[in-house]
């Protein structure tokens, strides 16, 4: 924790733009967070959880319109993985950039920083999606 706090300040005296990169991925790890759970329908049986473009293999034959992919089904409980996402994006990613900050220096943490926020922003758009055909 004492080397963790040493990287921060160094970042913070040194790399502006690193910090204000860290704190976006912090904002819109929070809204994605507050985002997917004020959208949990812990009233509904069954929901859209998924999209896959390739069916299920279920003994049958592969062409058959029940097997053909689209949005799947599901319970509630299976989109406790967007919240679960926003914590790893907020939290995880935030200490592996100070790491690799460390290690190999700002411009390698910059890019994993502009790799998160699209992963959040793609994020955002399959559950936003998944919520439109539920």
């Amino acid at each position: 924790m004492k080397n963790l706090a040493e990287n921060l300040k160094k970042i913070y005296l040194e790399e502006k733009g690193l910090i204000a990169m860290m704190a976006v991925v912090v904002i819109l790890a929070i809204g994605l967070l507050v985002f997917s759970l004020v959208n949990l329908k812990f009233d509904s049986s069954v929901i859209k959880v998924g999209y896959g473009d390739i069916g299920r293999y279920q003994g049958g034959d592969w062409s058959s319109m029940s097997n053909s992919g689209g949005y799947r089904d599901g319970a509630w409980s299976f989109m406790l993985a967007f919240p679960l996402l926003a914590l790893v994006f907020g939290i995880l990613h935030n200490f592996l950039a100070v790491k690799l900050f460390e290690k190999k220096g700002g411009g390698v943490a910059r890019v994993m920083l502009i790799f998160t926020i699209c992963l959040i922003l793609a994020t955002f758009v399959v559950e936003i999606r998944l919520l439109g055909e539920g």
